[in-house]
Formats: C-alpha cells, structure tokens, sequence
C-alpha cells in the first residue's frame, strides 16, 4: 500500500507539505526528490519519462496545493492565455486536455467514424489508432520509409479521398527521427481538402537544431486543416500529472472541443505548468542535460558496435540482432525495464535515456548478456 509519506516522497512535494500541513519534521527534507530508483525497484527505461522529475522551481513551489478544493474553470482559461501568447495566435485556436492524448482522442472522434478512416505510420505512437477504433474508423497503417521516416508517399496514397484524419508523430515514437518539414508541407498540400492533419510534436523540445525540423508552431502552415498536439510530459517531467494541447484553425478547434471532457485538467498540473513556462534557465537546462545523455548512449552504443537510429528525442531505439521480446525479459529478470515490442521491428529494442547512473547499470546489464551466447 501507497503510504501518505511515500506518495509525497515520490511526487517530489517537500516543499509543498511543509506549506500545507502541520507533518513531523522529519518529512520536510525532500524538497528535492532522489534521483535514484526506488530500493528494490526496476529502473525505468521503457516509457520515455523524463529521468530527472520536474524543474527546480515546480519542486520548490510554496504552497500548490492552494484553491484544490475548486473546479479548474478559471485556471483552464489561465494555461489557455499564457498557451495563446506564447503562440500569438487567438485563444479560440487553443485546445488543453489532459496529457495530449486528449487532444488525440479530441481529433480521433471529430474527424474520423465509418467512411472517414485514419492513416497513420507503423510503428508509432498507437493511441490514436485506439480511438478511431472506437468510432468504427478505417485505420490504415503504412509502414515506415527503408530510413524509419514517414513514407509520405504511400501515406498519400493510402489517404485517398476519404482520409479523414491523418496522423504524423514527429519525432516518431518509437524511432526517435524525424521526417523534414519541407517533405511534410509537400504532403500536406497534396492531401484532400476535406483532409486534417495532426502533427504530434511532443519529443520538439529534444531535437537538435537542424534544417530537416521545423516545428508547426514555431512556424506555423497557413493551413487550418493541421493541427499540432504538444505535451507537458516530457521536457517538463510532469508525465504523471497529464496535461497537453493542441493548436489549429479556429473552425477546426471547434469541431474538436465538442469532445473534449469537462473540467479535464487539475489544478496542481496547471499551476506547475506556467512555473514551468517561466523557467527559462530550468529549460535550456533540461534540453542540455538530455543531449549529453543522448550522446553518451550513442557513444557506448558505437563502443559496442550496435547500429541506432539517429534519435532526436528522449529514447534510443537500437538494432538487437535478437528478437525484443527475450531481451525485454532478460532485461526484467536484472531489474531493467525496457521499451516494449514494435511490430514489425521485433528485433530493435526501444530504450529511454535515465540518469547516467541507471545507464551505466543498463550497460552493465547488457554486457552480460554475452555469457548468455
């Protein structure tokens, strides 16, 4: 059972205990969370979370427990703002929801049913797949390009003209690469009027500065069929507390809102959010400090001879020479957990950057497996 002293310890909340409750002293030491696995627990290098927890500010926070006791109305309108500003585009345009795979769910049900499929890559992030399922959509999965880009031109193909949604993750999860924006525009404009396009950027934050990316917010298409999801998750480490959104055309936002759930965010998650936002040094911290990780994987990776996708996110996916799944249960047998399978790349294994500590320990583990062959 889940003790109130270890659901503390583990959200990181010292400093908010401390200002909110009158708790033994003892408890007010952990205004910044160990970094370290839990005792006896796996390290987690399967699900992309951010290794390092949310920024310095968020953890110091005096008091974010302050008005939970109201509905998250006004507060929504607040991330709304600040979301709208930073894009400088009008709020009606700006879609929350909690974690972006709201907003995916959002854009499932408005565009796609019976008659209206989805066109997606394989592999890549499946939520949406889920959700279209749902409604009773066509799903239509094409496989990626022979260099683990979206194969845009079987996409188009398979598009047609009854796509009603079509979705790119970009970077892709699980290859980690991304598919160059020219290449993208190109597609888009070929796609049927009728035709939106959700561009997933949730790993933006991690990619290298590079003329193949650009992001759709950063510079926007003059296209009110596309729509950008983004999420809170990864470069902020609140993955747990869920918040995402999206930006689109006014009219597309619309048809999305009509399915978003009410009062879908919390309270607590938003008001970290705008620390978050104001935590310029915090940022360009956690940006750093994930490509340096990033680096290091691809250099002991190389020391082992293992061929990688070039990654430009927060994980590694790596060619095994073994099917995944006996690696994933070896790995599981050392206290490792790794990425799952990803048909049909059943011998890459998806692998998400931890601290260097837990990689060395992830190393370690696989250099074992030599006494295995």
């Amino acid at each position: 059972m889940l003790s109130r002293r270890s659901f503390f310890k583990t959200a990181g909340w010292g400093a908010a205990v401390a200002a909110s409750a009158s708790f033994p002293s003892e408890l007010l030491s952990w205004a910044e969370p160990s970094r370290a696995p839990q005792p006896g627990g796996p390290i987690l290098l399967n699900s992309n979370e951010n290794a390092y927890g949310p920024f310095p500010s968020v953890l110091s926070l005096a008091n974010p427990f302050h008005d939970v006791n109201r509905y998250p109305d006004h507060h929504s309108d607040m991330i709304s703002e600040r979301l709208a500003a930073q894009y400088k585009v009008d709020i009606s345009r700006v879609l929350t929801g909690c974690g972006s795979t709201e907003i995916l769910r959002m854009a499932a049900y408005a565009f796609t049913g019976p008659g209206r499929k989805l066109v997606m890559a394989a592999p890549t992030f499946e939520s949406i797949g889920s959700y279209s399922s749902s409604v009773e959509a066509p799903i239509v999965r094409v496989p990626l390009a022979a260099n683990f880009s979206h194969d845009l031109d079987a996409m188009l193909k398979a598009a047609g003209r009854d796509a009603g949604l079509v979705y790119i993750c970009n970077p892709n999860n699980p290859t980690g690469n991304v598919t160059p924006r020219a290449d993208l525009e190109g597609f888009i404009a070929k796609l049927p009027k009728a035709t939106r396009v959700l561009i997933d950027e949730a790993y933006h934050d991690f990619v290298p500065a590079s003329a193949d990316y650009v992001s759709f917010l950063d510079r926007a298409l003059d296209d009110n069929r596309v729509i950008v999801a983004r999420t809170f998750s990864k470069i902020y480490g609140l993955a747990g507390m869920r918040l995402g959104y999206g930006v689109t055309a006014k009219d597309t936002a619309t048809e999305m809102r009509k399915h978003r759930l009410e009062d879908s965010l919390n309270i607590f998650v938003m008001r970290c959010a705008m620390v978050s936002m104001d935590d310029a040094a915090g940022y360009r911290q956690a940006v750093a400090r994930n490509a340096q990780d990033r680096d290091e994987f691809m250099r002991q990776a190389a020391a082992r001879k293992l061929k990688t996708i070039p990654s430009c996110a927060n994980f590694v996916m790596m060619e095994t020479s073994r099917p995944v799944r006996s690696l994933i249960d070896f790995f599981g047998k050392n206290n490792v957990k790794i990425g799952r399978p990803f048909p049909p790349m059943d011998a890459y294994a998806r692998i998400s950057l931890g601290t260097p500590e837990q990689m060395k320990e992830f190393w370690r583990v696989w250099d074992g497996l030599g006494v295995l062959q």
